[in-house]
């Protein structure tokens, strides 16, 4: 059983072969064949570099579970996502671990679970930086090695195989804190999907084996996705602010017989959207098969929007939304009694877009509105 902290470091930028190992690209680590199975043929240890998309508590529930072994359940759970910033690299890593892995199924030997301390000590090793003590956020660019990594649902997770052995460890070093997440890339769902062809509960999903499209180009990478809405057939909204992971799902539709399921977070997104939306986060696959990777590509939500927001200050009102969506413009109306006659508010795309407003000089009251460019 583990119940220290590995130490890990960086030793410059990991060009070529070091004591942890070769650099590996995503692009390489994340290869697939025609079904959709991992045909990454690299060593170990590796290091893989990458900035940090979520934090670890928006995605899954970390609290040890005194009955997960009583009950044979997985218990707490870690994952966080790195996505690449290299120029000749694209695509991003899912590092994943697990309180329980008897649960699994007898293929796991006994003993490959972890007692409260352990574990405890296990979340502080991956969460927080052995050399600052600084805790990993997103947005921080990390260098990760691993020694064990393992293929299932149309992805290779770097892992501990499943076993608890110091041996399978793999380990987190802080390159540079608060790097910056890296701009969603704007997509669609004829980005992701063809249109239904009138199968219940099929989606089909756009697989390449190249990952030049469909759901491999995105995988395991920032995105914005467009123009969609919750959809009345299958998972429709009932995953909205669930807790467990496999109620946590949700679809929505393009309108254009076009279908694809919202993997929801723990964390607080409101009330569900009931007009047309967008929604940033991370291109997951969960095909549920270690044989076929064809399928299962979900978007892991952490913000949906376009929201504005107001703030007022000293007779002065700040309006301001994400900038994420930088597509949008800024548009506002003295009388709402009339759909025309809306005009654009000049302002220049930042990472949190805002405008002051002073009374005094606008002149009548203006009611607020974003439009996509």
């Amino acid at each position: 059983m583990k119940s220290t902290w590995a130490v890990s470091f960086l030793g410059g930028l990991f060009l070529g072969a070091t004591a942890w190992g070769q650099s590996e690209t995503h692009t390489n680590l994340q290869a697939v064949n025609a079904s959709g199975v991992s045909i990454w043929a690299g060593a170990y240890p590796f290091t893989i570099r990458g900035v940090i998309l979520n934090d670890p508590e928006e995605m899954l529930d970390s609290t040890w579970d005194p009955d997960a072994e009583n009950e044979s359940t997985m218990g707490a759970q870690w994952q966080l996502f790195l996505q690449t910033v290299a120029e000749n690299d694209r695509g991003g890593t899912a590092c994943w671990m697990g309180q329980n892995y008897n649960s699994l199924g007898g293929w796991i030997p006994e003993g490959n679970a972890y007692s409260e301390s352990e574990w405890s000590n296990e979340m502080a090793r991956v969460n927080y930086d052995t050399n600052s003590l600084r805790r990993f956020r997103k947005g921080d660019l990390v260098e990760v090695t691993a020694k064990k990594s393992l293929f299932y649902g149309g992805k290779v997770n770097i892992n501990e195989s499943h076993r608890v052995t110091t041996a399978n460890n793999f380990a987190i070093t802080l390159v540079q804190a608060g790097y910056g997440l890296p701009d969603p890339e704007v997509i669609r769902l004829s980005d992701l999907v063809n249109e239904n062809d009138g199968n219940p509960g099929t989606h089909e999903d756009i697989f390449d084996q190249t990952r030049q499209t469909g759901g491999e180009r995105y995988q395991g990478m920032r995105v914005r996705l467009e123009s969609i809405r919750m959809a009345t057939n299958d998972f429709a909204s009932t995953g909205w602010g669930k807790t467990n992971w496999v109620d946590r799902l949700c679809t929505v539709t393009d309108g254009e017989n076009r279908f694809f399921n919202l993997r929801m977070p723990l964390t607080d997104l409101g009330t569900v959207p009931v007009n047309w939306f967008s929604a940033v986060g991370v291109i997951n696959q969960e095909s549920g098969s270690g044989s076929d990777g064809r399928y299962g590509y979900e978007l892991f939500v952490q913000e949906t929007g376009p929201t504005l927001k107001l703030v007022q200050n000293s007779g002065k009102m700040l309006i301001y939304w994400s900038g994420t969506y930088t597509n949008y413009n800024l548009e506002y109306s003295t009388n709402l009694t009339i759909t025309s006659g809306w005009q654009r508010v000049q302002t220049a795309p930042v990472k949190w877009i805002s405008v002051e407003e002073d009374p005094a000089v606008t002149g009548p009251v203006r009611f607020y509105r974003l439009k996509q460019k």
